[in-house]
């Protein structure tokens, strides 16, 4: 199977999705809970490109392509990941459960039961799912997730970048599965 590469400018003038075919994804998903920011949406659409996820699930109020800011923020890699929009992420959640056998489902998120990011032994499939930028992932969607990991804060901010979390976990998990 040949390597797919292309550079920004590329991807942006290039013709959407050709050879998209030809890339093999990873068991990965990543579920956005009413992410609003849309710099942090084409990032993470960038992202998942990065690690060769299968999907994007789009949950909310999280905005959905065609978006001429997501399009920007992702250079266009809109073209190249699947993605689903769904009103809740509950219903999305329910799907991803009965859809894909023996599927991980991880909040990354700060709470009382979460554990260190990288204490976790991190297996495929797996999805990962990240929150609002203010108000994090309800808590009615953190119950229905299997594990919840963070990242430790040793400074006076109390969390990162919705995109920079799910990236530190996303290649952690990547390195603790050997991919």
């Amino acid at each position: 199977m040949a390597m797919i590469k292309l550079n920004a400018r590329q991807l942006r003038k290039g013709e959407p999705g050709l050879g998209r075919d030809q890339i093999q994804k990873k068991d990965i998903y990543i579920l956005l809970d009413n992410v609003l920011d849309t710099y942090n949406i084409g990032s993470i659409f960038r992202l998942a490109d990065a690690v060769a996820a299968k999907k994007i699930y789009l949950c909310g109020e999280t905005a959905t392509p065609p978006n001429s800011r997501i399009k920007k923020a992702s250079i266009n890699t809109t073209e190249w990941v699947d993605w689903e929009y769904f009103p809740t992420t509950i219903e999305a959640l329910k799907k991803l459960k009965t859809t894909i056998p023996d599927l991980s489902i991880v909040a990354i998120e700060q709470d009382s039961d979460s554990l260190p990011y990288d204490k976790l032994d991190y297996s495929l499939p797996v999805c990962l799912v990240v929150g609002n930028e203010s108000l994090g992932i309800s808590k009615e969607v953190l119950q229905s997730c299997d594990t919840i990991v963070e990242l430790p804060m040793a400074g006076v901010n109390i969390s990162l970048n919705v995109m920079v979390s799910l990236g530190i976990v996303l290649y952690q998990a990547l390195e603790t599965i050997n991919l």
